[in-house]
């Protein structure tokens, strides 16, 4: 049965808004595995309110790991085990068929999914899950998740949401919202004519920080997405930027120049006691914690431009990490821990890289778009949504680590940009 987590998070002050993100794949993997999700079988005396194998189906497309077949292509379309006829869809060279079954029951729905091996001739996955109306994405985004891993090894981030700051044309209302992975329920958590910077997750999932000019100056919030409750909880003199919570949730490393050039602080969230991590005449600047949760890689001009450091917060020692290319900044790390990823120029171009930790080999991730910043890592390590500029306007963007997959999230309606990547849903 699918977790309670899984229930959407209601938000008493927010509403739901026509999503503004469309997922476009621009490029796949070349091995992409082919794959038929066949529509679920329904018997209902309406429509459901969720098309459940058309969500799993774009999600598993999206992701650029699997070619799926349209229905109009299918030459039979089975919903039991015995209806499937393998040299059909053997014939339409696919590796895997996924069926599946919704069924009405008291207190909601009841969803039974089958993964096929088309070449083996075997079923290797079946599962049920449950769930309400309201649920009904939620247990697509979960199926996907379950064939996902099980045909990759790598768990699926089809469950997890997006938080990102929209503007209109004209630069007079910025909003901080929340949608899932793919772009749909978006939701607005907080709206102002003043600036909004710099959304960060809390490791729980269950609340979000984010910088606000609101008051005249930079100033760090936090709030909670179940209640909508907001807490100003960086306000000294000076400019207070660059939120990020340690793995643990218990401290919040961030930027303050109230003695001067910015410098990373760290924040005990219990006692609200801060302490000075770095103390140089250079700008340091956007802290993210290393996976051990005792480092924090860093951006400082401290070599004559951008680079990254990794700092030792328990005696401070700072180690310089980056050394390819004049500009290295706003680096994120892999849940693994193996991959660093950054922002990276060369030839006057920014673009997203990712630097092997041991070997600090660096691999160029994007080429097409322009601008390229603000990268954030999936859960899972496998992919890095970032914000770039296309047209004279800012969109999102992905692409996996390895550089293979490759897919635009523009909005509709105006400039997105800052995109955070949730922790998985626990």
């Amino acid at each position: 049965m699918v977790k309670r987590s899984l229930i959407v998070l209601m938000w008493l002050f927010a509403h739901l808004v026509q999503a503004e993100l469309l997922i476009e794949v621009t490029q796949g993997k070349q091995s992409a595995i082919p794959v038929a999700v066949v529509p679920f079988s329904w018997n209902g005396s309406s429509a459901l309110p969720e098309d459940i194998s058309a969500i799993v189906t774009n999600d598993l497309a999206s992701s650029g790991y699997f070619r799926t077949l349209g229905t109009a292509s299918m030459i039979t379309q089975p919903h039991q085990l015995n209806d499937v006829i393998y040299a059909d869809w053997s014939r339409l060279k696919q590796d895997f068929v996924v069926i599946g079954t919704v069924e009405l029951q008291a207190d909601g729905y009841a969803v039974q999914f089958h993964v096929m091996d088309v070449h083996q001739q075997v079923e290797i996955l079946r599962h049920r899950v449950k769930g309400k109306a309201s649920q009904l994405r939620d247990l697509a985004h979960y199926i996907s998740d379950f064939i996902f891993k099980k045909l990759t090894g790598v768990p699926g981030v089809f469950s997890t949401k997006l938080i990102y700051v929209t503007t209109n044309r004209e630069r007079s209302r910025f909003n901080l919202n929340y949608a899932d992975a793919d772009g749909a329920r978006e939701q607005l958590i907080y709206s102002s004519k003043h600036p909004i910077i710099s959304p960060a997750w809390s490791p729980d999932a269950k609340k979000v920080a984010y910088v606000s000019f609101e008051n005249g100056r930079s100033e760090i919030f936090f709030q909670e997405l179940a209640t909508g409750k907001r807490e100003r909880v960086v306000a000294f003199d000076g400019s207070n930027s660059a939120p990020a919570f340690s793995p643990d949730g218990t401290r919040l490393a961030f930027v303050l120049s109230k003695l001067g050039n910015p410098d990373v602080y760290v924040m005990d969230l219990a006692s609200r006691k801060i302490e000075r991590m770095t103390n140089h005449y250079a700008i340091d600047t956007e802290p993210q914690w290393d996976v051990d949760g005792r480092h924090i890689f860093f951006t400082s001009s401290r070599a004559g431009g951008p680079q990254v450091y990794k700092l030792d917060t328990a005696n401070k020692q700072v180690e310089r990490v980056t050394f390819e290319g004049s500009y290295n900044a706003r680096a994120r790390i892999t849940a693994d821990g193996r991959k660093l990823v950054y922002v990276h120029k060369a030839n006057d171009r920014f673009h997203i890289a990712s630097q092997d930790v041991k070997s600090g080999l660096v691999h160029i991730l994007t080429s097409e778009t322009e601008l390229d910043e603000s990268p954030s890592v999936a859960p899972n390590g496998s992919m890095v949504i970032y914000a770039a500029s296309e047209a004279d306007r800012s969109i999102l963007a992905a692409v996996s680590v390895d550089g293979d997959v490759k897919f635009r999230l523009p909005s509709k309606y105006g400039d997105v940009r800052e995109p955070a990547w949730s922790p998985i849903f626990q």
